[in-house]
């Protein structure tokens, strides 16, 4: 795959830059680019299909600062200019001193806040070079020029090696689950969930947008006119995001899965006021991994009703205010929430006021890197929990990083949930019989327990036999060395 190699080839030239240290600002860095390498030829197509309606399309980014200007110049032959082709300090200065101020004034010029105008501008005012060196700049450039985004292929193709990026973002190190939620995971909880054109899709911790585009996906398969083509494009999905590089990730992420102007926010969702939020606030549809284990400022705290320092906990809080009666969440949680005391208070809240009608016991190993076991919340706002049916994830593998999960280890679990059937991995709890703490704790009554009947003396003797059998595999391996 030519884009494969050539995203490989763009990492190998970063590594040679003092300024970029790792993964994420591969990505970052490699982003800015790809994106306006990837306006150009938007803007490119927008032309020529305006020409051909006879009418004029007035390019967002105009002048020296077109790609085909500053970075990537042709001659008579359609070649690379390499005469007028800037590289070295003159490449570095330009983008510095002209093009990165110029793109960020958009800001302040778009005429609102739902174009792609003032989305330009937002990202370059997060962004910064880190690509000190013009001739690896120039190196990277004429390999992000040798790519095409006009062809479906070609940007599916673009957008799942950008998928890809964002996974090795994710598992690097201390990152895990906060920028990356498996893409099948998503893909199931979003069938599940079900969202339908004409509803509201939200998404407060957004991280790299990975639900919004996969809903985004999933509901183009509804499309039936150019009335809901333009409800998916301009009022189904919003987003809000803290930190500044996973914003600007989730912001190109939807534009490059064909959002042309995400509704995506850069703030933290926490710092609102719950009982400032309106009717006409509300979302028809939740889809959420929301970070666990930070802490926020005193003054936060006092926005909910049940205070607690542990932000997953606010965030199921906001959820619960954020959903309309009828509305719908699907919501990766950390597994201790279904018994950790603090979460109680939480977790009656849920109870009284939502229909939390299923639970996914995930295994160990599906966030990779991050050392966590989640479950999957299903819930519908507007009537309280009667039975809670669960579907315990059992695979005969180990998961991790050369062996994820997919699709098919949770086909099982699709095809299950949409009559909430028993079986060995699931059950139905009567909500009932839950206790004042409102444990939720997985206990598959279904799953045999293994029991060891063997006596002590029987154990100690199988111990004895094992070390005798290493014993005498060393000396064999010795005797052939």
């Amino acid at each position: 795959m030519k884009y494969e190699s050539t995203f490989k080839a763009i990492d190998d030239t970063l590594r040679k830059e003092a300024g970029c240290s790792g993964e994420l600002d591969y990505i970052e860095q490699t982003s800015w680019l790809l994106f306006l390498k990837y306006l150009d030829d938007l803007e490119t197509e927008r032309e020529d299909e305006a020409a051909l309606d006879g009418k004029e399309y007035r390019r967002i980014i105009t002048g020296f600062n077109r790609w085909n200007a500053w970075a990537a110049p042709k001659n008579a032959k359609g070649e690379l200019d390499v005469i007028n082709a800037m590289t070295g300090d003159d490449l570095v200065e330009f983008v510095n001193q002209k093009l990165f101020p110029s793109l960020k004034h958009f800001k302040d010029t778009a005429v609102s806040p739902d174009t792609l105008e003032y989305k330009i501008g937002e990202i370059f005012s997060e962004l910064r070079n880190k690509i000190n060196s013009g001739y690896n700049m120039r190196e990277i450039i004429n390999k992000i020029d040798s790519l095409h985004f006009q062809s479906a292929d070609d940007k599916h193709e673009m957008t799942v090696l950008y998928e890809d990026k964002i996974k090795r973002m994710g598992n690097a190190g201390r990152n895990g689950g906060e920028y990356y939620t498996p893409r099948p995971l998503i893909r199931t909880i979003v069938k599940v969930v079900n969202p339908r054109i004409g509803e509201t899709v939200y998404d407060p911790a957004c991280g790299s947008a990975g639900f919004l585009c996969e809903a985004f996906n999933y509901m183009q398969e509804q499309i039936k006119s150019v009335a809901d083509s333009d409800t998916l494009q301009k009022s189904t999905f919003y987003g809000k995001e803290k930190k500044g590089l996973p914003y600007i990730i989730a912001t190109m992420n939807m534009i490059f899965h064909g959002v042309a102007a995400p509704n995506i926010v850069r703030g933290n969702t926490l710092t609102e006021n719950l009982a400032a939020i309106q009717q006409r606030d509300r979302k028809d549809v939740i889809l959420a991994n929301p970070p666990f284990g930070g802490s926020e400022r005193a003054e936060v705290l006092q926005n909910f009703d049940i205070r607690t320092g542990e932000t997953a906990y606010m965030f199921m809080q906001h959820f619960i205010k954020m959903l309309k009666v009828n509305g719908r969440a699907g919501i990766v949680i950390k597994n201790t929430f279904l018994s950790n005391g603090d979460a109680a208070a939480v977790r009656r809240k849920l109870l009284e006021e939502c229909n939390l009608h299923t639970i996914l016991d995930l295994p160990q190993g599906v966030f990779t890197g991050a050392g966590v076991k989640t479950v999957v919340l299903f819930f519908t706002k507007g009537e309280p929990t009667r039975n809670i049916w669960y579907y315990q994830l059992n695979l005969s593998r180990t998961l991790g990083k050369t062996n994820p999960l997919n699709e098919a280890d949770l086909a099982d679990f699709v095809a299950l949930q949409q009559t909430k059937a028993e079986s060995e991995n699931s059950w139905t709890l009567d909500a009932s019989a839950l206790g004042d703490d409102c444990d939720l704790s997985v206990k598959n009554p279904n799953k045999p327990e293994i029991v060891d009947n063997r006596t002590t003396e029987e154990i100690l003797s199988t111990i004895a036999d094992l070390n005798d059998d290493s014993a005498r595999l060393i000396n064999e391996i010795r005797e052939l060395l």
